[in-house]
């Protein structure tokens, strides 16, 4: 499995499972513990996603040592502050039956940057509280780190954020590296949008794709990774989850990533960050 050393040395799987719309049950416990027997050791969730307790015994029922399996999970928008960041972890946890977490992060900026500030300080209470071996923001634009940076004692390892080929967050990735602060892409096939053959993104994509021998969204996911950039690719398709795991074995040239890259629309297809209704406002 690929990995790359967040800043504080605790070393992540670059390639991981997203959890996103997998649902609570069989749908979630079955995807995920395929997912581990395939080789999979890197499983995103979250408490907005409401599948942390399958997620939770489907690692425990894989039978893979816990610290061979790397586990991302997310603080609930609404419940945003710096107690709310202890206390919502301890309720991660006991959903998830684990004694800590790999990494935890604040799932959505708060347009108020002072909370966005004393939740970052609950945040490091748990890392400093070793129930979290690293902390991360995700969906946090340049504006929204600026201002945790100003107040923080230890800095974010990560930020997750919508990442793919029409919106490839070249220049927040320069600023973000200037802190040493790593980049996760989530919803790298634009909800399907790069398998499109009448879409601006499919044909230069299956350009580089054909080039190697592989399927499209393993280019995308051999792209991301080619540029230093852990990838959180979503499937509950048995075939498709093996095949994204193969795309870490892909190595694309230079001119591969640039193509790629020359795709960019500035495109969304999740929620804007800055007008986000379902976080907590102050």
């Amino acid at each position: 499995m690929l990995t790359k050393t967040l800043a504080n040395g605790v070393k992540m799987p670059m390639l991981g499972l997203g959890t996103f719309l997998v649902g609570e049950g069989p749908e979630a416990y079955d995807t995920v513990l395929q997912a581990l027997k395939d080789g999979y050791r890197h499983i995103d969730t979250a408490q907005m996603y409401f599948n942390e307790e399958s997620v939770g015994r489907a690692i425990k029922d894989s039978g893979i040592p816990r610290e061979e399996i790397f586990v991302t999970t997310k603080l609930n928008a609404r419940k945003l502050g710096y107690q709310e960041a202890i206390d919502e972890l301890n309720v991660s946890l006991k959903k998830l039956g684990l004694d800590y977490v790999d990494l935890y992060i604040i799932h959505w900026p708060s347009p108020s940057f002072e909370l966005n500030q004393a939740t970052w300080k609950g945040m490091e209470v748990c890392y400093q509280n070793k129930k979290a071996r690293a902390i991360g923001v995700s969906n946090f634009k340049i504006h929204h780190l600026d201002s945790i940076l100003k107040t923080a004692k230890i800095y974010p390892m990560v930020n997750q954020v919508e990442m793919h080929p029409g919106l490839n967050q070249t220049s927040l990735q320069k600023y973000m590296a200037k802190y040493d602060i790593q980049m996760i892409s989530y919803g790298p096939f634009m909800k399907g949008e790069v398998f499109n053959p009448d879409g601006p993104y499919f044909e230069g994509l299956k350009q580089v794709a054909d080039k190697h021998h592989i399927t499209v969204a393993q280019a995308v996911i051999a792209w991301g990774l080619a540029r230093g950039v852990f990838m959180i690719p979503k499937s509950v398709t048995p075939k498709r989850i093996i095949e994204n795991l193969h795309a870490q074995d892909v190595e694309l040239t230079k001119e591969d990533v640039e193509a790629i890259n020359l795709l960019n629309r500035g495109r969304r297809v999740y929620t804007d960050p800055d007008n986000n209704s379902f976080v907590k406002q102050a």
